[in-house]
């Protein structure tokens, strides 16, 4: 991920992020990706490390520059949808794995999943929009495209949700944290 970051800072051209916001991205996805790390180490828990959380939150910021670098987000019409729902339902589950109990009932798990994910991705069309829309020729068709990829990031944090909460109705140290 780092190399593709330095790759898209030096030419953008080269990893397909030319005009799609590359100098965002460069600061944005390390703050993700490192924020888990950071902050757990900086309170120097006495648990393990939540490994599967920390890839679940790392792997969007992973995807979107590897879907690019590849140009599959120019090649495959379906990319970006598949995109959209996976990644925000491992943002969605990541939060889940951090924040809840393998005891939480199913109701909580939905609150937290879609409140998580919702937020994220509504946060990713704001930042969508003003680091490269609102200049490129693809504004006109936005508004569909950030409403189905709003529902689409809905769809996959329920999804993730049910995933959790049956893997921890089954054995809680499934999917432990």
């Amino acid at each position: 991920m780092v190399m593709l970051l330095v790759s898209a800072l030096i030419d953008p051209s080269a990893v397909n992020l030319e005009g799609k916001a590359a100098s965002a991205r460069a600061v944005g996805y390390p703050l993700l990706a490192f924020a888990l790390p950071i902050l757990w180490y900086g309170w120097r828990r006495e648990k393990p490390f939540p490994w599967v959380a920390d890839l679940m939150i790392t792997i969007p910021c992973f995807s979107d520059l590897l879907g690019n670098r590849m140009g599959l987000y120019d090649s495959i019409w379906w990319f970006d949808d598949i995109v959209h729902f996976i990644n925000t339902g491992l943002l969605a589950g990541a939060a889940i794995l951090l924040t809840m109990r393998h005891t939480a009932t199913l109701a909580q798990m939905i609150e937290r999943g879609l409140a998580v994910g919702v937020t994220a991705a509504l946060a990713w069309e704001i930042a969508e929009y003003f680091a490269f829309l609102s200049k490129h020729t693809e504004r006109n068709g936005a508004y569909a495209d950030t409403l189905a990829d709003m529902a689409l990031g809905t769809m996959g944090s329920m999804a993730a949700v049910l995933i959790i909460h049956r893997l921890w109705q089954r054995e809680p140290t499934t999917v432990a944290v």
